[in-house]
């Protein structure tokens, strides 16, 4: 599609391209627009209509977004804001540098201006900072009738109509209603009669991917956001919701993997800038790595007594890495979506110690089968006692798992109870704690089975 339509912009086939870009739906176009070079974007850009065009620059990258900015004349931005809705707009606005701020706010109306610095004053990661402010609010007085007429004549400015609320003067929440209420219900039925009154909200300092994680687990299309007071001051709609719960995933996909989070998508992200939100814990990780130098040094002696013991090292560290790994990875997720709770921490440790145990039992059992069938004339090469020293693996492959398994689960647990990312816990820490603890058993039970 995108050679295609290049081919068309090439050959000046404006009319053809015109109806092709039309005919698609605004995130296919932006997808498209976001692969095309800075220089064609413009022409492109302009050649949508205008409904499709505020729908896709919604649906753009950010570097998309402010390539167009700085191109637009004013005229196409003032015509571009207009047709945002308001969070949307927010959205765009913390993505942009300083000078790109200011022209949006420049080309913004007074009154667009100030319900802009009010949602800026939330924090970034808020109920308050996505929430949009444009939805129906009707009155429990109203007929089912006149909120019929009401809808119909604010509707079309609103983010969704399919929910509206129903408050007080003072804007106190007290009710919602569905549009399928009030189509199934008689015209002159009053709202107090037939709206929802147990309602489920968040409040505009809730944690965003809390309430993102609420509308998901309740199945809304948007979710009432309420100030201290109880006054309804936004929705979070669903799609901000998804956009919220994709984002934290990839956040802590990235915390998992050891990577500083970037707001960038990866083919748009600069091979600098890659390089810095890697390299700092690269550095850490190399730092903490010195512990397990240290081990194997101290056990230096133990090692020239027996060197066959040295082949098998990265056999341990890595499997007890990846046995560690498997547990953090299971109660971050679990931790994020809120299937874990602290007070959890007793029952997981029971149920990751008797995985661990069946887990290690195998590995140990396999282990020195393997070893007296392959790796048994090496050992013997050494001058070793072959089933001591298969012995003595295969016994710490036992513990390296058991310690790894409680560790991957206890970390990430840890982490969430005095306040930091449970994901920052996951493979990169876990594995270098676990790896200083499978040596020192190692070479412990290597001095107590082959008296070194």
């Amino acid at each position: 599609m995108l050679e295609k339509i290049m081919e068309l912009l090439e050959g000046k086939k404006y009319q053809q391209l015109k109806a092709l870009l039309n005919s698609m739906e605004p995130v296919d176009i932006a997808a498209l627009l976001d692969e095309v070079p800075p220089e064609k974007l413009l022409l492109l850009f302009r050649i949508l209509s205008k409904e499709n065009a505020a729908d896709t620059f919604v649906e753009m990258d950010s570097v998309s977004q402010e390539v167009l900015i700085r191109s637009f004349k004013d005229a196409e931005l003032e015509a571009v804001l207009d047709e945002l809705f308001l969070d949307d707009t927010i959205d765009i606005i913390e993505e942009m540098p300083a000078n790109v701020v200011k022209r949006i706010l420049r080309h913004s109306d007074s009154e667009t201006r100030k319900k802009i610095n009010e949602l800026l004053n939330y924090p970034k990661d808020s109920a308050g900072s996505i929430m949009t402010i444009e939805y129906v609010d009707l009155k429990k007085t109203m007929t089912v009738s006149e909120a019929i007429d009401r809808i119909r004549k604010t509707g079309v400015d609103k983010e969704t109509i399919y929910t509206c609320y129903v408050t007080e003067t003072n804007r106190k929440l007290i009710g919602l209603v569905s549009v399928k209420t009030l189509l199934l219900s008689p015209n002159d039925a009053l709202l107090e009669d037939i709206m929802e009154t147990n309602i489920i909200f968040s409040h505009t300092h809730d944690d965003k991917e809390d309430v993102a994680n609420k509308i998901n687990k309740y199945g809304f299309l948007a979710i009432p956001i309420v100030d201290n007071e109880g006054r309804l001051v936004g929705i979070v709609t669903v799609d901000d919701a998804i956009d919220v719960i994709q984002d934290e995933t990839t956040e802590d996909i990235e915390k998992m993997a050891a990577i500083v989070p970037s707001d960038k998508p990866y083919l748009k992200t600069s091979t600098l800038d890659l390089f810095k939100k890697r390299i700092p814990w690269l550095l850490l990780l190399m730092i903490s790595a010195t512990f397990t130098g240290k081990i194997i040094t101290g056990f230096e002696n133990a090692l020239q007594a027996c060197v066959a013991l040295t082949a098998f090292i990265p056999m341990l560290m890595d499997t007890g890495g990846n046995a560690g790994g498997q547990s953090s990875v299971t109660i971050i997720r679990g931790l994020s979506i809120n299937e874990i709770e602290m007070g959890d921490i007793l029952r997981i440790l029971w149920k990751e110690l008797r995985v661990a145990v069946i887990c290690g039992l195998t590995l140990a059992a396999a282990n020195f089968c393997k070893m007296m069938l392959v790796d048994r004339s090496s050992i013997a090469q050494s001058g070793s006692n072959v089933v001591l020293v298969c012995a003595v693996v295969s016994i710490t492959l036992f513990v390296a798992v058991i310690i790894a398994k409680l560790v991957g689960c206890t970390l990430p647990i840890a982490a969430k109870r005095i306040g930091f990312d449970p994901a920052v816990m996951a493979s990169p820490f876990i594995t270098t704690i676990v790896d200083a603890c499978a040596l020192l058993a190692y070479f412990n039970i290597a001095k107590i089975v082959l008296k070194i």
